[in-house]
Parts: C-alpha cells; structure tokens; sequence
C-alpha cells in the first residue's frame, strides 16, 4: 500500500521537465516569496466563528464557537540543501458549546509539525510549493477520550493564475488502530483545495475536500466566503459551510453538517499548504 503514496510523492515531485526546480543558487527568485514573509506568520487560516447545525434541531447544546490558531516558524533565511526552507508548524482547533449552561469546551485538536519547503516556478512562471511535513495531530485526552494519529504528508501548492490558487496534498496514515477504530477510513489519505480571488483584495472563496478511503460515505467538503473591510487591515468577515467527517477527533464517526459566520485572518501569502 505505501508504494502507491511513494509513486505519487515520486510523480508529484519530479515535474521538473515543466518548470524551474532546480534553479541556480544565485537566481533562486522562488525564494523571495517565502523570504518576504516574516520567519514567525500565520500558517493556516486563523478565525473565530460560530453556527448552528443545518442537519438537525437548533438547541442550546447543537450551536456552538469554533476557533482555530495557527502559525508557522521558518528555522533558517537561507535554504537547505536542494533549496529546501525548514519550518516548525502549529495549529490548534477548538470546540466551544458557548450557549451550553457551563460553556464547555467539547472538543480540543493539536496538531504540531515540521516541514521543508520548496518553492519554483512552474512553467510560465507559476510560483509553486512542493511541501514534505511530518504532523502529530491529537486531542489531548486519555482513555476512551484519546484520538490520535501521526500522517508523513506530500503537498503541491500553485498560483495557476492571478485570482486561482490550488493545492494537492496527500499523506500516509499512521494510527493506532486500537484506539482510533477505522480512523483512517474517515481521514483519507489526501484532500484538494482552491481559493479564487472574486474581487481582488475585498472577496475571496475557499474550498477544501478532504476524500476518506470509501468510495462515496467518507470525507468532508468545506466552503467559505470571505469579505475584507479594510484593505490594509488583514481580517475578513467569513461565511463558512462543513458538511462531513472529522472536523472535530472526538467525533470522527459522525457526520455533521454546520454552517457558521464570524472573523478570519489569513496568510499574508498563499500558504505552504
């Protein structure tokens, strides 16, 4: 089974014939673009929203806050071997039944990492990320609780176009099949995204699918839309719809569908992945 993800990475990442990988050191311009950024930013997008299910009664107990912090730290301004930056990753997603009499907190995901970059130019001058990360991903609890599961992940992320960016990335599973019965069947083994700049720095739509290892009953579609009020600032009012698997560990096996409004920052950039 692992052969396959092996050929992928090997397909993904032997493009050179249709684009600039391997440019001189003193011509790398590819890596103006990470370098830009400053060596702490924001990974993935970081937002606090809250919604309602859409799938079942509204209660108390059914609406809830979701909210998430991410950020990313580049180890080194010069590149590694083979032109590779190296990143230390963090992003925390949480779970807030806000309208529940004692406002728990139902659920609580971690997910550290680390990653090398490599960033060229696809032909025609496409800026392109090709990303080798390895992930934990975990919800801090113990016992019947506990969801866990480690990925070795391969990503390709481009600006095809002015308003399109695209990504595919793919990982290889591993978990605890003990504690986290068939986890795997509901996280897949890959997901695709796509953002489109509907009017340049005001409106912008995110896609994300996420694809389980059944041929129709697993995985999970997210959408968004997002507004920018001020074009210097960088928050967004966003209007987000999941509907699926695992958008929370605790509750991997159940399919939910929510839809929620609140405010988002994102990437300055267009994120490594």
């Amino acid at each position: 089974m692992h052969f396959k993800y092996l050929l992928i990475f090997f397909i993904l990442f032997s493009i050179k014939s249709n684009s600039q990988l391997l440019e001189d050191k003193k011509n790398f311009r590819a890596a103006d673009s990470l370098l830009k950024e400053p060596s702490f930013s924001v990974h993935k997008d970081n937002y606090f929203l809250t919604g309602v299910p859409i799938n079942e009664p509204i209660t108390r107990n059914t609406a809830d806050v979701k909210y998430q912090v991410s950020f990313k730290l580049r180890l080194k301004s010069k590149p590694l071997w083979g032109g590779f930056f190296p990143y230390l990753m963090y992003t925390q997603k949480a779970f807030w039944d806000i309208y529940a009499n004692s406002k728990p907190f139902s659920e609580i995901n971690f997910n550290p990492g680390v990653a090398v970059v490599r960033p060229f130019y696809l032909k025609g001058g496409r800026l392109t990320y090709g990303t080798i990360s390895l992930e934990h991903e975990s919800n801090g609890r113990d016992s019947i609780y506990s969801r866990t599961w480690n990925m070795l992940a391969f990503s390709l992320k481009s600006q095809i176009s002015p308003r399109w960016v695209v990504g595919l990335r793919g990982w290889i599973p591993l978990v605890d099949k003990e504690d986290n019965p068939e986890l795997t069947k509901y996280v897949g083994y890959g997901e695709a995204s796509a953002t489109y700049q509907i009017q340049p720095g005001r409106w912008s739509a995110d896609i994300l699918f996420r694809k389980g290892s059944g041929l129709i009953n697993y995985g999970s579609l997210q959408t968004q839309v997002n507004w920018r009020p001020y074009k210097n600032e960088n928050y967004y009012l966003t209007l987000q719809w999941f509907v699926g698997y695992t958008e929370s560990l605790i509750d991997y096996q159940e399919h939910k569908s929510m839809i929620r409004l609140g405010f988002t920052i994102k990437p300055e950039s267009m994120g490594i992945f």
